[in-house]
């Protein structure tokens, strides 16, 4: 008996380049664990339960390729899978993929293959939201870090977070509507909802989900490995025990080289010397923070705030414990407390060492106690060359 034609379909987008990620492979094949982000990605379309056309546009050279992962993930539903080749840019490969749509398709999900890691239900909520409102429809996550208007290297503004979204994919619409966009589209936009908004159509959001990140950077590409990790370590046919706590240690050594004044343990240290470094060089923020992210296990300092992350530049402790703690936590973990231990012959750390622990424990959301010491004159920080910081993290399962 013919089984019915879905109405429904989903364009995976699979070509983009993965330069920003330092890979020798197109992103959408990278692997993550035992699995590449397009299988990955796949996964969580064929578990939403959908009836629908999959449509994966890839690199023309890697169709093959993608038609395997296509058809290990689709299982019995392999009929309902073709790959296509993308072209020069986004716009043209999505419009590749509109191109392979079957002629009964009422409902069509743009998906990013680098958002390997969202779950099913947001490609059923996107489904839902596109057949009750008739708009064009996006996952959004509301956007928690305070945002600045910046002219250079001062601070102009702020912007009202209250109406902003990070919007995710998949991103869902009419057919009609998007092939009728896409049709008179005169210019590249960011993402498809962009597009069909430029053409007079409403969009919808709904809720996001904090796994549906975009993995751009090697850190996504580390948190993603980690967010992971408990899966591979215990299988879900077996009982799993409960996580147990766990204790990173970290480590930073900064010179007094740098331009303009001192900023360590999170304070400003006004007439004394600075710390020379990407940000502000401040050692014992930064060991704080290697120290979290190896109890974590996603990575250390340089792989998520490195020198190929302008955003990070000149950026004061604040920055790096919140940025920090927002990672342990999409991580599934809980900071504990940190110790921090800071050698160096200046600055004077016993008159201010309560508000530095204050202002380290506010940033971090987690008690953070500090203590200093000299070295009696031996090695740089006895000589005054530097400042040397070594800390201890522990964290907790988040329940």
């Amino acid at each position: 008996m013919p089984q019915p034609v879905p109405r429904i379909a989903v364009v995976v987008v699979a070509g983009g380049s993965g330069t920003r990620l330092g890979e020798e492979v197109p992103k959408a094949f990278v692997g993550i664990d035992a699995h590449t982000m397009l299988r990955h990605a796949l996964d969580g379309v064929f578990r939403s339960g959908l009836d629908a056309q999959v449509v994966v546009v890839a690199p023309a050279e890697r169709t093959g390729e993608a038609l395997t992962e296509a058809l290990a993930a689709a299982g019995d539903a392999r009929e309902r899978v073709s790959v296509v080749a993308g072209g020069s840019t986004r716009q043209k490969s999505v419009a590749a993929g509109l191109a392979a749509l079957w002629g009964d398709i009422e409902i069509v999900l743009v998906h990013d293959a680098a958002r390997a890691l969202t779950p099913p239900e947001v490609f059923t909520r996107i489904v839902e939201a596109v057949e009750r409102t008739g708009w064009g429809a996006v996952p959004v996550l509301p956007v928690v870090d305070t945002i600045k208007r910046v002219d250079g290297d001062e601070i102009i503004g702020v912007v009202d977070r209250s109406e902003l979204g990070a919007a995710q994919t998949p991103q869902g619409f009419r057919r009609d509507v998007l092939s009728a966009a896409y049709a008179v589209a005169d210019a590249e936009f960011t993402d498809d909802a962009a597009l069909v908004a430029a053409a007079g159509h409403r969009i919808a959001a709904v809720a996001g989900d904090a796994l549906g990140f975009k993995i751009t950077h090697p850190a996504d590409l580390e948190r993603a490995r980690a967010l992971l990790t408990p899966a591979i370590e215990h299988p879900v046919h077996l009982q799993q025990p409960a996580p147990a706590p766990r204790v990173g240690v970290g480590t930073d050594v900064h010179a007094f080289a740098g331009d303009g004044e001192l900023w360590l343990a999170g304070l400003h240290w006004p007439g004394e010397p600075a710390l020379s470094g990407h940000s502000d060089g401040d050692a014992v923020a930064h060991a704080v923070v290697d120290a979290v992210l190896a109890a974590a296990g996603l990575g250390d300092i340089g792989t998520h705030f490195g020198v190929d992350r302008p955003e990070y530049a000149d950026a004061h402790a604040d920055a790096f414990l919140a940025r920090t703690r927002a990672l342990v936590g999409e991580a599934g973990w809980v900071i504990g407390n940190v110790s921090v231990q800071v050698q160096t012959t200046r600055p004077r750390f016993a008159p201010r060492r309560r508000e530095a622990e204050a202002a380290l424990s506010e940033a971090l959301g987690a008690p953070v106690s500090v203590s200093a010491t000299t070295t009696d004159g031996l090695g740089f920080e006895g000589r005054g060359e530097g400042v040397f910081a070594v800390a201890v993290a522990m964290l907790l399962p988040a329940q």
